[in-house]
């Protein structure tokens, strides 16, 4: 009786050992009784599975509303400068501006004087000073008796002598080498008071000076050491550019 039990029991079992031609770890079972029914033992097949694809951009929606601003991006690189543009019209004149500092404003300015008479030896004598009334920046050379410009502009010079009685006196105020005006006076019984004034536009490096001219008479100016009768002086009226 037993024996009977497990043999009931094992039988089904039995019937789902693996068929010897699918490969081993197949699951597939069959009953004992599946050769006599071909369309038991044909293999079950899976439908392929069919997905349905929407093109969704014909699928286009109403225009939706504006979104707020956005945050502003960082500023690009400069570009390049653009050519000039045209000239435009001529303002109207401005009003004049407050004085500048005196100390900045360039000035140059002597006075120089002759104690000592004078009679001419060479056909051309530069006359020399001994006395200094003002030198301002020591422009005024006392050796050379010459002005050299250190301050480009317009000057106004002027020079004044006492004549010698019966003698000539005749006189160059030059500029550089070339003569500008000229001081003359006749000989005479009597001795005057003799004057010449110029302005002279004058460049970096320029001299002024005062020459005698001999020619054939005696050449002459008076003095003596306690008057001074001979001066020469000369100031700067308007740096260049202004």
């Amino acid at each position: 009786m037993r024996s009977l039990l497990s043999f009931l029991f094992l039988l089904p079992l039995a019937c789902c050992l693996p068929a010897p031609s699918r490969p081993a770890g197949s699951r597939y079972c069959r009953r004992c009784c599946d050769h006599l029914d071909p369309q038991a033992s044909a293999p079950h097949y899976r439908l392929p599975e069919v997905r349905t694809v929407v093109n969704m951009t014909i699928l286009k929606g109403d225009k939706g509303d504006r979104g707020d601003k956005g945050t502003p991006g960082k500023p690009g690189a400069e570009g390049l400068s653009g050519p000039p543009g045209p000239a435009g019209p001529q303002g109207s004149k401005g009003q004049a501006g407050a004085p500048g500092d005196p100390c900045k404003n360039p000035r140059s300015a002597f006075s120089v004087g002759r104690r000592k008479s004078l009679h001419s030896v060479d056909y051309y004598q530069p006359l020399v000073f001994d006395t200094v009334f003002v030198n301002l920046h020591e422009h005024f050379n006392m050796f050379k008796g010459k002005f050299y410009c250190y301050v480009a502009g317009v000057y106004l010079f002027n020079l004044n002598v006492h004549t010698w009685n019966f003698k000539e006196t005749y006189m160059h105020l030059m500029h550089n080498q070339e003569q500008q005006v000229i001081l003359y006076a006749q000989p005479s019984e009597r001795s005057i008071m003799q004057s010449q004034s110029v302005m002279m536009d004058l460049q970096l490096g320029d001299e002024v000076w005062v020459r005698l001219y001999k020619r054939q008479r005696d050449n002459a100016v008076y003095g003596d050491d306690v008057d001074v009768y001979i001066t020469f002086n000369g100031y700067l009226v308007a740096p260049a550019g202004q």
